[in-house]
């Protein structure tokens, strides 16, 4: 899971270097974390559940575009304990994060079922996403 924030924060730093064709950006503009905001840290990882509060799968990587902006949620489904699970891209809208401040914990909710997520195609760390 760490392999995965650092291999982000790395690819991240990568690309919003500029190239050495680029101009290099000259304004610097502060970035606000409100407080509906949430990390990649506090997603990957993170249960999801459905409307039944069954859990239906877990997030497992953030897919993000070349400017640097959330594309989808790669969720890990299927599986029992680990064993057989498959992995699957949504939309980032997909998935309902929000802060349980009486908990202190965050929570994933979807209104996809599990048989919508079985019927996905398969994701596969391959190629440039391979390990």
């Amino acid at each position: 899971m760490r392999a995965n924030i650092i291999g982000l924060a790395a690819a991240a730093a990568l690309l919003s270097a500029p190239a050495l064709a680029q101009t290099p950006i000259t304004e610097t503009a502060n970035v606000a974390v409100g407080p509906s905001d949430a990390l990649a840290s506090n997603l990957v990882g993170l249960d999801v559940n459905n409307a039944a509060n069954e859990d239906v799968g877990e997030i497992e990587d953030l897919v993000l575009d070349s400017s640097m902006n959330a594309k989808g949620l790669v969720l890990s489904v299927g599986g029992f304990l680990g064993m057989g699970d498959r992995y699957v891209v949504v939309p980032p809208n997909a998935v309902k994060v929000t802060f349980d401040g009486s908990a202190k914990e965050w929570k994933g909710t979807s209104t996809l079922t599990r048989e919508q997520l079985k019927a996905m195609p398969e994701f596969k760390y391959e190629g440039k996403f391979d390990d």
